[in-house]
């Protein structure tokens, strides 16, 4: 029996060849500061099919009319920085040194990505994940303006389903994902799922983007 929900295993490292063959069998790495490098399957599992992003008719105005600029890969280490950053409530972080230095090693080779909401030209929201085949492992995501990291998903979950994406792992369930249309999946259907997808042929490389403007259908329009 894996207990609790999830883990696999302790130890190893966090080298790019390692880290991949993680997502490719659907584990990630998720420890506190000073504690061993834990990885993790949890079961279920929270996925976002990129076609099926709920958007409320407020979050749409903001798409179609707010001044806001999204901008993918521009800004990597800040994303990074400001996904570990306390938040209130919140003691320390699970999003290391050691843990920023190995996905800024992904991006480095065109693995792992960030999606970045600038409003008046600071970064007000966004999120990072790795990408590999036709799936999107999101990792963290944060806010500092209200709607930013939305705004930051709603572009990614666009440009991810007209690149040819089917899914965007979620790892754990929160009710912020569930309002945003993601679902839970049983473990061994997830990694079925996953197995199909995750070899599908593509290239490694920084993602051109930048948008000022989405238009998106409300839910119930």
């Amino acid at each position: 029996m894996i207990s609790p929900n999830g883990l696999l295993a302790a130890g190893g490292d966090l080298s790019a060849e390692r880290l991949i063959e993680a997502y490719r069998n659907g584990i990630f790495p998720w420890y506190s500061d000073g504690d061993p490098i834990l990885w993790w399957s949890p079961d279920p599992r929270m996925v976002l099919d990129p076609a099926k992003v709920r958007v409320s008719r407020s979050l749409a105005k903001v798409l179609r009319n707010r001044s806001y600029e999204v901008r993918f890969d521009s800004a990597f280490d800040q994303v990074m920085a400001a996904c570990a950053a306390p938040r209130p409530g919140q003691q320390g972080t699970w999003i290391t040194p050691e843990l920023q230095q190995a996905y800024l090693g992904l991006h480095r080779l065109g693995h792992a990505h960030s999606i970045e909401t600038w409003i008046d030209g600071e970064l007000a929201g966004g999120l990072y994940g790795v990408a590999l085949g036709a799936v999107f492992f999101g990792e963290s995501m944060f806010s500092q303006v209200r709607d930013a990291s939305k705004i930051a998903l709603v572009h990614a979950a666009r440009y991810l389903q007209l690149a040819g994406f089917r899914i965007i792992d979620c790892q754990m369930h929160t009710d912020h994902l569930e309002s945003m249309g993601a679902r839970e999946m049983d473990r061994d259907g997830f990694l079925h799922l996953l197995a199909e997808l995750v070899d599908c042929r593509r290239d490694a490389g920084r993602w051109e983007y930048s948008s000022t403007r989405l238009d998106v259908r409300a839910v119930g329009d």
